[in-house]
């Protein structure tokens, strides 16, 4: 066959270039017209009428010119880059495609490699993932990492920074791809936009768990706070796990640790308990303060933290040790041993302010029983919020929530929960003079639960 195969040049045969006057060989003609039929056959119709029977060997191009065009847009096409690969053109500028995803489990700490680029790594335990350094993994590096049985530390080399952080702590269960910028380390956010849905999706202000309990092992010291979660506003955090701190030591994270914003525990008095999140990870912790509000906590521990609510308050009695309560549904408190707050405290005509052993700084519901003596032979008390000014007991005035004495000498009791001032105080007053026993049982103090 006249054609060459490498270079697919037609050569016609010898003697069939004929000359005027020539006798015709039939030889050399006939070879011609066989040749040109076979090479007529071995043609691709234009019209696709019959397809390839061996692989088309393209021109290797250019970018903007590839080697295997368009007839109206010639730019675009297939081209031989260096190396063998292959390209992709449009209009005359290269198109990238991403290689292949590469999938690998990792059960310990791991060092990030150029050659990882693409790929898609499960970390099945708490490690460390290094990142080389931004240079040499280049622009447009990008991998994929799965939290899938512990945090995952991502650390990139030197000082480079991720999401301009020294490092990223993935938290168990979640996933984040990263890329380089040749220089640094980005995130695709998604991490992060998970993380804080809670809060730019917040409504409502609440507490569900938490609960509050003294210590089993050390109850006069430690405090324990059950599983879960808090918000105020925009501000979410949650725990799946209890949490202990004590009142002997200023704050370190952790379940164990103390819980003081400032200073050493005192003697009666109030430490309202604080939910907080950790802003790198959002993790959750507890931090005891005198401060009825958040605005007052002392911050100086609390460093990469966020006060997210007030969830319970713990009191102290004269010997610093924790009073030991029950907590109940709808932040119900029930002291173990109910506080006598008045043994036969004076009462008479004269409206008075008696101070309760609860919470200080904040008004609370008292749950309270009374007892009332007196040398009239009818004689009643009214013991009642201080919001409501000065009253008067008896059935001629603003009423009696403490009996009625019929014999002089005699005892009257009653019981009631009563609001407080921001000083632990409520009124009480009488019809004539007396003497009153008042013993407080325990509280409430509205935190956000509703159950």
């Amino acid at each position: 066959m006249p054609r060459n195969p490498s270079t697919g040049v037609y050569s016609k045969p010898a003697g069939t270039t004929p000359s005027v006057g020539q006798v015709i060989d039939p030889v050399p003609w006939n070879a011609l017209t066989t040749d040109l039929g076979n090479e007529i056959t071995n043609s691709l119709p234009r019209d696709g009428s019959a397809p390839m029977v061996a692989p088309l060997k393209a021109a290797g191009g250019a970018v903007s010119a590839p080697g295997l065009g368009f007839a109206s847009t010639p730019q675009t096409g297939l081209y031989l880059k260096g190396g063998g690969l292959l390209g992709f053109t449009q209009n005359g500028v290269d198109v990238a495609f991403d290689k292949a995803s590469v999938y690998a489990a990792k059960s310990g700490d791991y060092t990030a490699l150029a050659s990882d680029d693409s790929a898609i790594h499960r970390f099945t335990a708490a490690a460390t993932l290094t990142l080389s350094a931004a240079a040499t993994l280049g622009a447009n590096w990008h991998y994929a990492v799965i939290a899938d049985g512990g945090d995952v530390t991502i650390d990139p080399n030197g000082l480079e920074t991720i999401d301009g952080a020294a490092t990223l702590v993935l938290k168990d269960g979640y996933s984040v791809e990263i890329i380089c910028s040749g220089a640094v380390f980005f995130t695709n956010k998604l991490f992060a936009r998970i993380q804080n849905k809670a809060d730019s999706s917040a409504v409502g202000d609440f507490v569900v768990g938490l609960t509050l309990s003294n210590n089993g092992g050390s109850p006069n010291t430690h405090i324990d706070f059950a599983a879960g979660s808090a918000r105020t506003g925009s501000s979410f955090v949650s725990s799946a796990a209890s949490l202990t701190k004590r009142v002997t030591g200023t704050f370190a994270a952790g379940t164990g640790a103390g819980g003081l914003d400032v200073g050493a525990v005192a003697a009666n008095a109030t430490y309202f308990a604080y939910a907080l999140r950790k802003d790198a990870d959002l993790s959750f912790d507890i931090v005891l303060s005198t401060s009825a509000t958040i605005g007052g906590v002392t911050t100086t521990l609390l460093t990469g933290y966020s006060i997210v609510k007030c969830i319970g308050v713990v009191l102290t009695d004269a010997s610093s040790l924790i009073r030991q309560f029950v907590m109940y549904p709808r932040d119900e408190y029930t002291f173990v041993t109910p506080a006598k707050d008045a043994v036969s405290g004076a009462i008479s005509t004269t409206s008075a302010l008696l101070a309760l052993t609860v919470p200080n700084g904040v008004k609370v519901k008292a749950k309270l029983r009374f007892e009332l003596t007196s040398s009239a032979t009818t004689n009643a008390a009214l013991i009642h919020d201080p919001a409501q000014g000065i009253l008067t007991a008896g059935i001629s005035g603003d009423g009696g929530n403490l009996g009625a004495v019929q014999v002089a000498g005699n005892y009257a009791i009653g019981s009631q929960d009563v609001w407080t001032n921001t000083s632990k105080q409520v009124r009480q007053v009488a019809g004539a003079a007396g003497n009153i026993w008042v013993w407080t049982e325990g509280f409430h103090f509205p935190c956000g639960r509703s159950a």
